[in-house]
């Protein structure tokens, strides 16, 4: 792992622009696919100015077809290229949701190992940006079962840099998720150079002693929000980023659960079968005699879509007055 000395301080669309123009300078074989990631330079503007700088033989607008998108992109992985795929929005993944785990994922297991797929899968997920039904979706749930995938959700600009640049140096498929409202919320530094952070390694983002809070992307920000606050009520919750869906670090985890003896876990998604009810499972079948009080999940309603009203919204989002209050409810239990 090559870790910098020097940083600068930046966004996380920052970041994702950074690593990715890092890596096409670095490496040939990178190529960036999709759609308006040409002229337009993404619906963004991440890779604003990539066409000029790299060609249209590595920068490619595709057409609005993400089953297409994926599948070319596989093949291309196949035959030593390093393709970049990007799905506009992670509500547009499901067409391609076939190529992703029925070809992706299988690839090195089906070929015995003769062949890889090297291939990253970006997009932007989760609500929030007032996006309603099309645009505030979170996926990672979709694919998380789906052995022979990884999937990267981080949440700082550093993370960010480092974790797409391992996946685009991974040799295996990664989906790398990127929390749409925190591109230009969150700002922090980030290392210049080539920086490479471990795939798989959750983080611990502040330590803690009464609670542990496991979260990934934006409500990372707002437990640690939310557990600041609580200090001044004498309250100690660590707050752990997961950074990593899959693999995920099970080690750091049970490690924190075992220290405070609590456990909250809060994520976006959905709560019926998402994240938070492996990770609730993982730790009562290896941690349930060192708990104090009954696990607990703070997480998306389980109806089908976010609404576009400002009030259906906020409904669904968790804001960091509920994630005080479950804290505080979980430490006084």
């Amino acid at each position: 792992m090559a870790i910098a000395t020097q940083t600068r301080e930046m966004n996380n669309v920052e970041a994702v622009r950074e690593a990715l123009h890092d890596a096409l300078v670095n490496d040939e074989r990178v190529l960036i696919m999709g759609e308006d990631v040409g002229a337009r330079g993404n619906v963004f503007l991440i890779t604003k100015g990539f066409l000029e700088e790299f060609g249209p033989k590595r920068i490619i607008d595709t057409p609005l077809a993400e089953a297409s998108i994926v599948g070319v992109a596989i093949g291309m992985a196949m035959e030593g290229l390093r393709p970049i795929a990007e799905i506009q929005f992670a509500d547009f993944i499901y067409p391609a949701f076939n190529q992703i785990v029925g070809e992706a994922a299988k690839t090195r297991y089906r070929s015995n190992g003769d062949y890889t797929c090297p291939l990253v899968i970006r997009t932007p997920y989760g609500g929030g940006v007032r996006g309603a039904l099309s645009h505030s979706v979170s996926i990672e749930a979709l694919f998380y079962h789906v052995p022979g995938l990884k999937i990267l959700a981080p949440s700082t600009p550093a993370d960010i840099k480092g974790l797409l640049t391992a996946a685009i140096e991974d040799p295996d498929p990664v989906l790398f998720l990127e929390h749409k409202k925190t591109y230009r919320l969150v700002k922090g530094p980030v290392p210049e150079g080539h920086f490479v952070l471990p795939i798989g390694k959750a983080d611990v983002k502040k330590e803690g002693s009464q609670l542990t809070v496991v979260s990934y992307g934006l409500y990372v920000h707002q437990a640690l929000d939310a557990a600041r606050q609580l200090e001044t009520e004498d309250v100690s919750v660590e707050v752990i980023d997961l950074r990593s869906i899959r693999p995920m670090d099970r080690e750091t985890i049970l490690e924190s659960v075992r220290k405070t003896r609590k456990l909250l876990i809060i994520h976006e998604d959905n709560k019926f079968g998402g994240i938070g009810a492996e990770i609730a499972a993982m730790v009562a079948e290896e941690a349930l005699f060192d708990l104090d009080a009954p696990i607990k999940r703070l997480c998306g309603p389980d109806v089908p879509a976010m609404g576009y009203a400002i009030t259906l919204e906020e409904e669904f989002m968790i804001s960091p007055e509920r994630m005080r209050e479950a804290m505080r409810e979980l430490v006084n239990f």
